[in-house]
């Protein structure tokens, strides 16, 4: 059975972005489809498999899904489909599951998005 990883989230008007924490990550697969389908699989210390899938907001540009690996975590950018700020990060209107979390880091206001540093 595959664990769940912290995926911390952040947007601005043309991006979704996901961190997910899992040091040393081997076999790292990401898949984004345009209907707003984001799944995620990894192997972590150990060799435990970590997976999670999520159905997002509003769609999204497969080809413009991007992952960056780290030592400590995985940046998974995702290209909205259309330009606009999303009300939330997930379709469902039910409280998200307990491993999805706000970036606070990266997290920026519709209003100052002018201002906030370019990930």
């Amino acid at each position: 059975m595959s664990r769940h990883p912290e995926v911390l989230w952040a947007q601005r008007s043309d991006k979704v972005y996901l961190t997910v924490a899992l040091p040393d990550a081997k076999d790292v697969s990401v898949k984004c489809e345009p209907q707003g389908l984001f799944s995620f699989s990894a192997s972590g210390v150990q060799d435990e498999s970590y997976s999670f899938s999520l159905e997002l907001y509003g769609s999204i540009e497969p080809e413009g899904c991007k992952t960056k690996s780290g030592l400590r975590n995985i940046l998974c950018s995702v290209q909205k489909g259309e330009k606009g700020w999303w009300k939330r990060l997930l379709k469902s209107e039910e409280k998200p599951a307990p491993y999805l979390k706000v970036d606070w880091n990266k997290w920026c206001d519709e209003d100052e998005e002018s201002t906030c540093k370019l990930l």
